[in-house]
């Protein structure tokens, strides 16, 4: 048997890593050290000549984080490299800056975490990159007639935080690749178990696996992963295909990224520049964290679907609930796509209208008591939040409204515990709130 013929949880498991190539330790070691010794001047030559592949330094490269970052490669059919970073908003900002940080224009729409959006309005311009925002984001036309001969890439969150969305992929990479632009994905929510973007056309996808992927609230991690066939050769993206004499040849002949990274030329160059220079590195043990939590992300994930839907049952009978968004409910506009992208089920984040008063929803929020109240999403544990007010209070009058995120909207991320403690906990909250 090979890894190439391996299912998904047998890769989650033991893809990228050869206990024979670590002293036989059947666990992934913690390689905690700064560098690596060189040995002699012509092994140094050749690594510093990227010639040899072993770890130099662990802000570039370590052991730990390397089997990380190809059992994630795995994990998404049709990937050729992975790169793993101190958060996913480094990610995101990485992977932007990698197509656009020439001055480019990036298309998006306000699908979007709160963070990345206030990003987007005072960070990147500050960078020289523009931000074009389509305000339908369920209109493929709207996303036509916003490209521009500047866009670099269309960037979206393939299901969306807080209110469920789900992108068509398949569509919005034909109109990218039809303008020799990348589709980028944030996949957080989903997870490469529920949805692997690389087989509805996108290029680049990014995670923040501080969520899901690790699943257990205790890293703040991020990814970058690569389908490794856009042609970053086209004309549109110099920065690739320039002779850099950092990464000239043994001979001292400058190289550029297609030459050097031909199967994975995004995450070489975000290596080679953005990691090397502006240092979002993730540490040997939070990377062994990471992978902790991938052995068992097809039974997390399965168990907060499960989860998801026994609570949507209790939901959908509360006098005290106004409306549910989950994608694969009758009521969701986002159904028939949920069909197509999401048929393991669309993970286990519930968001829902509280049908009180402002003060109701503060005392039904603080009287909940195995939910936890907190700003993170994906864990073992289930959590409880208010958006409007906290993970997305960034966002605009303007920009709630033309997402419909309301006031009284609730987010639910499911963990692992019963659902009947679970829905038990949101009646008690329910009656304290209404009492």
């Amino acid at each position: 048997m090979t890894e190439a013929s391996w299912d998904f949880d047998t890769l989650a498991v033991r893809a990228g890593y050869n206990p024979t190539e670590h002293n036989h330790a059947v666990n992934v070691p913690i390689y905690q050290t700064t560098a690596y010794t060189l040995e002699t001047a012509e092994r140094a030559d050749a690594m510093f000549a990227f010639e040899d592949e072993d770890p130099l330094y662990t802000r570039l490269s370590n052991p730990t984080v390397d089997v990380l970052e190809r059992r994630v490669t795995a994990l998404h059919e049709g990937a050729t490299a992975s790169i793993a970073l101190a958060s996913g908003m480094a990610a995101v900002s990485y992977a932007l800056l990698n197509v656009a940080g020439r001055g480019g224009h990036v298309l998006t729409n306000y699908h979007l975490y709160g963070g990345t959006i206030d990003a987007f309005s005072h960070i990147y311009p500050e960078l020289g990159i523009a931000i074009d925002t389509v305000k339908d984001a369920d209109d493929i036309k709207a996303y036509e007639r916003a490209l521009g001969p500047d866009t670099k890439a269309i960037y979206v969150e393939s299901v969306t935080n807080p209110l469920l969305a789900v992108s068509d992929l398949e569509a919005l990479s034909r109109l990218a690749h039809a303008n020799d632009i990348p589709l980028i994905v944030d996949n957080t929510l989903a997870t490469p178990f529920l949805l692997n973007p690389f087989e509805f056309g996108a290029d680049v996808v990014v995670y923040s696996a501080t969520k899901a992927l690790s699943g257990h609230g205790n890293v703040i991690a991020g990814l970058v992963v690569e389908s490794g066939r856009f042609d970053y050769g086209n004309g549109k993206f110099p920065q690739f295909s320039e002779p850099h004499w950092v990464l000239r040849d043994e001979n001292d002949v400058p190289r550029n990224h297609l030459q050097l990274f031909p199967d994975a030329p995004f995450t070489g160059r975000l290596r080679a520049i953005h990691l090397n220079y502006l240092g979002a590195a993730l540490s040997p043990f939070d990377a062994y964290l990471i992978l902790l939590g991938i052995e068992t992300l097809a039974e997390r994930v399965t168990k907060q679907v499960a989860n998801a839907k026994a609570l949507l049952a209790y939901l959908k009978d509360s006098p005290h609930v106004s409306w549910i968004n989950y994608p694969t409910t009758q009521e969701s506009p986002y159904r028939e796509l949920a069909e197509k992208y999401l048929p393991r089920g669309a993970g286990g984040i519930v968001s829902f209208g509280f049908a009180g008063s402002e003060g109701q929803k503060r005392r039904f929020l603080d009287s909940v008591e195995l939910f936890s109240y907190q700003a993170n999403i994906g864990d073992a544990r289930s959590l409880i939040i208010n958006p409007a007010q906290t993970t997305h209070i960034e966002l605009t009058n303007e920009q709630r409204a033309i997402i419909e995120l309301k006031p009284e909207t609730i987010r639910l991320s499911l963990g692992l515990e019963s659902p009947q403690d679970l829905i038990a906990d949101l009646a008690q909250a329910f009656k304290k709130a209404f009492s």
